[in-house]
């Protein structure tokens, strides 16, 4: 324990500094106690170190030193020092070699004064009984181990949470990155919610910045001089930069030191500023304040988590108008409404305020004592003077207004004075104070923010495992404080390895760089004024072939060229011939354009005829295509030959050309002749401009109607430029068609004619492309997170059949569509899952064939996934008659987004199927009463909710329900407190209700003394379960003895009730002097005519002086009839007045002596006798000793005895042996021989062994407990 008087000290008078030291060199730290031979113990990490070779440990006298040798990297960190009950931390750091300063000596112990040095590289601080150091730093040491580097905000170390005495100092660092930035941040220090720490810059609190141009740091410092416990709390230090933001939570616990002992306790009650919790008192000298007796209580949040400011709502009324025009009663239930936590401190004020304005002479008007306006709207502070031409200071927090542009307007007109002030921000959340003169009058400004809406919501995303994924939305304010969730689960900083948040202005993001499959989810961003979700789906990384590579039919020395596209730009690939890998030459290219893969062979040879392959690396696919080569054969003619084609399918049954729609179709026709051909291209134009599916056209006798389309016309084609061309040599004819179309397909006719004769050759052409669109889909079965999407196939599949569908989905606002189906689907429908209930949602489809995918069909029509409500719960048969039941039961426990429509009631008899409606449409009640029904029939009931989705699953009866009337026995069931006498005063109402139980329906009786009820006064009411006697106004003649009769045919039941209504009695009678002597008169007088129907409690006696007849009491609840009145003047005349009592007051009137009694003065001297004298001394000894208490922390606890002796013994009171005499924590009572300990906020400390010693001149005895006080967990 410490020395009464003194502040408890530390056992260490120079403690250890944190230090930097460069790597293989030792660091020596020293610390001196306050007395030799403390044993001291060295920790690193929590764990004790012990002398050898890597640590030496010195102690000479009061000095001890540890020494580390050969520092390294891994002996950098936390290290601590214990002496008793003291312990001191400090940090090692290490740095590189080539980085070194030079390493002073040990630093001096620091000093007690407030302008000491305290910025050591870390903070020193102790624990257990020591008290902390009068000043220290509460960031972290410089490596970073207090708090990591933030890779997404501006901090390099954050300010953590500090703890202080009362009366210390403490400073707060907080270090910023300046490498990447132009211009210096910007730095706000906040306590609470919005009170900006710049305007408190005074006495108690500073702050300092600095920057470091070779680390290129800016450092900023909140200094806390003679901390008071006010100052505890929470408290946010925000950064700000052109295009970033960034903020850091830390909270300062003040603890009490222990002062003198005459200190006085009311101080530590005093408020002296409320800003921390966004209120201030209206007074703005300094150290003014209310009693705020609530704040002991407050004391115990540094034994819980402080709570988050940003989380509590402003208030949407004006609490102080409430208060002021309500009355006393009403005081709890508006603290309990509106969450008022300090209800007494808010009454201490609001009194303080309706004084002030009793005694206000300088104001007509005052101010009202709060005003409530919105964040960004203006507000007009009015008042009227009683002087129009003085002059008026307007204060804010203390400190006058100026004039700043429009911030503030002055208004004068006449004896008002207006102060106006725009555009309202949380800095103007504050205290405003009007000063006349002497005189002035406050009031409170409260700044209510607007909720944070959403403006743009998030976006559904698609994604494949390990792509990176940002979620961004948008809100309506700059800097908003947010939460991110996952499925309902807030993340938070410390997941920032795998979460990254980031702001931007209104804009907010949430960052996974690469996603995993437990990744998948619904992400929702959560604001004061609502949230945004969106859904998250990762699926496993697949290859899409959007377009796969065809076979070719090629010449000889012609180029081939074998191209592919795929979903992914950034997958390579090999190309196989006959499964081995293909090596690119000067003739054999491969190239790699974003998603398309191409293999170009030149000059065509017939040995490059064979199977091309090309394999995606990481996939297990493989594009296949056939190279076929299209040899000319060459016979040998003599001159003046007919012409001729020279192909390898001449005939009338040619094969069909494949040309993908877009790419390039050449047609290179080997001829020969002599003299030279003339060649004719045609193309054969068909009814539906479709390939025929019948022979050939030249096929002589083969019947045309064979065919399913007519052959009508030939076109001639005989361009030589232009989209589709031909060309012609001596030695071959070039058909060419750039970019082929739908309309290209057909058959050619090749015609070659000289004077010797002719040659023809039909070639059939045939153009694949994607699929025409799908019409759009529709959408049915729509439920609570499903729905079946129906589509029609496309009306054209580009000549290639369908391979399946791809689905798609999108909210109706969004314009992100999410893929919902990896795998293409063959059937027609599917059935969508996975959606958000009440979320509008479109759906559209492609149809996808070898060549690649189709357009998006158009859009569905919008739908929205609501599935029905479940079934009721507590269905229960309430009661049933000859023709009715009675059914009551409770809502569902999921309604869903539908909302609820009403209830439906169905039943049916017992062995049927078929359930009749109960009533038509739908009830909104949880109750109903089913009539009409068929008596004697036994019944099943059941209840359906419904909503827009339709009816939800029902909810029937267990057993079957007999629709008949159940005989029940009349009973009465009385309350306990009718069944004893029911007192009522005079005037009061009397309302007698019991509850009754029988059917049908009982017949109800009321008599008083055996005689119906007559009368207008006394009125029945009867109900089917229960019956009320009630009378407006109790009079005497109301009192009796009443009974209740329940009748069904013959049985019955009774109850008797016992009203006595009481008045207050008559006065006393025939009051008189019976007896006077000295200064003393005997009075004796009657009881009182009328008791008031209640026994008489006792009596008031009063005496009055005839000069001045003023009443005085003499005795009060005086019970007999007689009495001895004493201690009157001698002289005086005095008169005597009874009053009786009974349970409802006293009499109205009293009864008076009627002459006034006249007190003599004595003739004769008293002499009082002698008696012998007695010794009454007594040893002290308890007649109660001790008992062991255990008590929760943070409560008081008193401890109690009973000591009796003579004289009065001397009490002391003693904690582990120390005397508790002069400490200001422990009250010590004595009344009437019974002893109190009463100990203050318990804490931990205070447990131990308590004793209580009386000691007189006789002896002495003591007696003695043990209190645990225990923490709650």
């Amino acid at each position: 324990m410490p020395e009464p008087g003194k502040k408890p000290v530390s056992a260490f008078s120079k403690k250890p500094r944190s230090v930097e030291v460069a790597a293989s060199s030792p660091a020596v730290f020293e610390a001196e106690t306050e007395r030799s031979g403390v044993k001291v113990r060295w920790q690193r990490g929590g764990s004790d170190i012990s002398a050898s070779d890597k640590y030496g440990l010195a102690a000479e006298g009061t000095r001890h030193t540890l020494t580390v040798r050969d520092v390294g990297p891994a002996d950098q960190g936390p290290y601590a020092v214990i002496a008793g009950s003291s312990k001191v931390k400090f940090d090692l750091k290490v740095i590189e070699a080539e980085k070194a300063e030079p390493v002073p000596g040990p630093a001096p112990a620091p000093t007690e004064a407030p302008g000491g040095s305290g910025e050591a590289l870390a903070s020193t601080t102790e624990e257990g009984g020591g008290s902390p150091s009068p000043k220290r730093s509460s960031s972290a040491a410089p490596d970073g181990s207090g708090a990591s580097d933030d890779p997404i905000g501006l901090f390099v170390t954050r300010p953590q949470d500090g703890e202080v005495t009362a009366g210390g100092s403490i400073t707060f660092s907080a270090r910023v990155a300046g490498a990447s930035l132009l211009k210096p941040p910007i730095v706000k220090w906040f306590k609470g919610k919005w009170v900006d720490l710049s305007s408190k810059v005074g006495q108690h609190l500073q702050l300092h910045n600095s920057y470091d141009r070779t680390s290129k740091v800016y450092l900023f410092e909140l200094h806390i001089t003679d901390a008071q416990t006010t100052f505890a709390g929470g408290y946010r230090c925000e950064v700000s930069t052109k295009d970033k933001f960034d903020s850091c939570n830390f909270s300062l616990t003040v603890h009490e030191a222990v002062g003198p002992g005459d200190l006085d306790l009311r101080s530590a009650f005093r408020r002296t500023s409320l800003a921390g919790s966004g209120r201030r008192i209206s007074d703005s000298h300094e150290d003014a304040g209310t009693l705020d007796f609530s704040s002991l209580l407050k004391k115990r949040d540094s034994f819980r988590n402080l709570r988050d400011p940003r989380l509590e709502a402003p208030a949407e009324e004006d609490v102080w108008e409430i208060l002021r025009q309500a009355s006393p009663s009403e005081y709890e239930r508006i603290a309990f409404q509106h969450g008022i936590t300090d209800l007494r401190g808010m009454l201490k004020r609001l009194k303080g305020m309706k004084r002030d304005e009793k005694k206000s002479t300088a104001f007509q008007k005052k101010l009202e004592p709060a005003y409530q306006v919105s964040k960004g709207h203006k507000i007009r502070l009015t008042v009227e003077l009683a002087d129009p031409d003085a002059e008026v200071k307007w204060l804010k927090n203390g400190q006058e207004i100026q004039m700043s542009g429009s911030k503030y307007i002055f208004e004068s007109v006449g004896a008002k004075r207006t102060l106006t002030i725009s555009q309202c921000s949380l800095a103007d959340d504050a205290a405003y104070q009007c000063v006349v003169g002497g005189e002035k009058c406050s009031t409170e400004l409260f700044v209510k923010e607007p909720p944070v809406l959403i403006t743009r919501p998030l976006e559904d995303q698609l994604v494949m495992v390990g792509q990176r994924v940002e979620f961004e939305c948008e809100v309506s304010e700059e800097g908003a404080q947010v939460k991110w969730l996952k499925d309902g689960v807030e993340l938070t900083r410390e997941e920032t390895f795998k979460y990254r948040f980031k702001k931007d202005g209104q804009r907010h993001h949430l960052i996974i760089n690469e996603a995993t499959l437990e990744d998948a989810g619904h992400y929702a961003l959560r604001t004061s004024g609502g949230q945004a979700l969106a859904e998250l789906i990762v699926q496993e990384k697949k290859l899409e072939v959007y377009q796969s590579i065809a076979d070719l039919t090629v010449g000889a020395k012609d180029q081939a060229v074998f191209k592919c596209e795929v979903s992914d730009e950034n997958v390579r690939g090999v190309w196989l011939k006959n499964g081995k890998e293909l090596v690119p030459d000067s003739r054999v290219k491969v190239s790699h354009i974003g998603r398309v893969h191409k293999l170009t062979i030149d000059d065509v040879t017939p040995a490059d005829e064979a199977d091309y392959s090309f394999v995606p690396e990481g996939f297990a696919c493989n594009l296949s295509a056939k190279l076929h080569f299209m040899e000319v054969k060459i016979d040998f003619v003599p001159r003046q030959e007919p012409p001729k084609i020279h192909l390898d399918c001449p005939g009338r049954k040619p094969d069909t050309i494949v040309v993908v729609a877009g790419n390039k179709l050449r047609l290179d026709v080997p001829i020969s002749g002599d003299p030279a051909p003339t060649v004719i291209w045609q193309k054969t134009l068909t009814q539906k401009n479709k390939v025929p599916a019948g022979p050939s056209l030249d096929a002589p006798g083969e019947d045309a109607g064979d065919s399913d389309e007519w052959v009508f016309d030939k076109k001639l084609l005989c361009d030589t430029e232009g989209r589709v061309r031909v060309e012609t040599t001596k030695d071959r004819s070039i058909f060419t068609v750039e970019g082929a179309e739908k309309e290209d397909e057909g058959v050619y006719v090749v015609t070659v004619k000289n004077p010797v004769g002719e040659d023809q050759v039909n070639l059939t052409v045939k153009v694949i492309d994607v699929p025409d669109p799908p019409a759009a889909p529709k959408i049915s079965n729509v439920g609570e997170d499903s729905c079946t999407v129906q589509w029609e196939p496309p009306a054209y599949d580009g000549g290639q059949p369908v391979l399946g569908y791809i689905l798609e989905r999108k909210k109706k606002k969004s314009f992100r569509w999410m893929r919902l189906n990896f795998d293409l689907l063959q059937e027609l429908s599917h059935e969508a899952r996975r959606m958000i209930e009440g979320v509008v949602y479109e759906m559209r489809v492609y149809a996808v064939n070898a060549i690649g995918m189709s357009r998006p069909s158009p859009a569905s029509q919008p739908f929205m996934p609501i599935g029905p409500p479940s079934e009721p719960t507590h269905l229960a048969v309430e009661d049933v008659s000859d023709t009715t039941v009675s059914l009551k039961w409770r809502p569902p426990e999921r309604v869903g987004a539908g909302g609820l429509d009403g209830y439906s009631v169905e039943y049916c008899r017992e062995g049927c199927s078929e359930w009749v409606a109960a009533l038509e449409g739908l009830t909104e009640h949880t109750s109903l009463l089913v009539k009409d029904l068929p008596t004697g029939a036994r019944l099943l009931f059941r209840v359906r909710a419904h909503n827009m989705a339709g009816p939800g699953a029902p909810i029937a009866t267990k057993e079957p329900v007999t629709v008949q009337e159940i005989l029940q026995r009349p009973r009465l069931q009385v309350p306990r407190h009718l069944r004893q006498t029911i007192q009522r005063k005079v005037g009061e109402p009397v309302n007698l209700l019991i509850p009754f139980q029988g059917k049908p329906r009982p017949q109800v009786t009321w008599t008083k003394e055996g005689q119906p009820l007559a009368g207008e006064e006394v009125s029945i009411r009867n109900s089917p379960t229960d019956t009320i006697l009630f009378i407006r106004a109790a009079r005497r003649t109301h009192s009796g003895t009443y009974e209740v009769m329940l009748r069904i045919e013959n049985m019955e039941d009774k109850a008797t009730l016992v009203l006595r209504v009481v008045d207050k009695p008559s006065p006393p009678q025939d009051i008189r002097v019976t007896e006077a002597w000295g200064f003393n008169v005997v009075l004796e007088w009657k009881p009182p005519q009328d008791d008031g129907n209640t026994e008489i409690l006792g009596y008031t006696v009063q005496k009055a002086d005839k000069k001045t007849m003023e009443w005085f009491t003499v005795l009060e609840h005086y019970r007999r009839t007689h009495c001895v009145v004493s201690e009157l003047i001698v002289g005086n005349g005095y008169y005597f007045r009874v009053f009786s009592h009974n349970a409802v007051g006293p009499s109205d009137n009293a009864a008076t002596t009627k002459e006034p009694v006249f007190i003599p003065r004595p003739g004769i001297t008293y002499e009082p006798p002698n008696y012998k004298a007695l010794d009454f001394s007594e040893a002290p000894s308890f007649t109660r000793p001790l008992v062991n208490r255990s008590v929760i922390a943070g409560y008081n606890a008193t401890l109690c005895c009973a000591v009796r002796g003579s004289p009065k013994p001397k009490v002391s009171w003693f904690k582990n042996g120390l005397d508790l005499g002069e400490d200001a924590r422990f009250r010590m009572f004595s009344k009437q021989g019974v002893l109190t300990l009463e100990i203050r906020k318990t804490c931990p400390f205070d447990g131990g062994v308590y004793v209580c010693r009386a000691t007189n001149l006789q002896g002495e005895a003591q007696c003695e407990c043990r209190l645990e006080v225990r923490v709650p967990q």
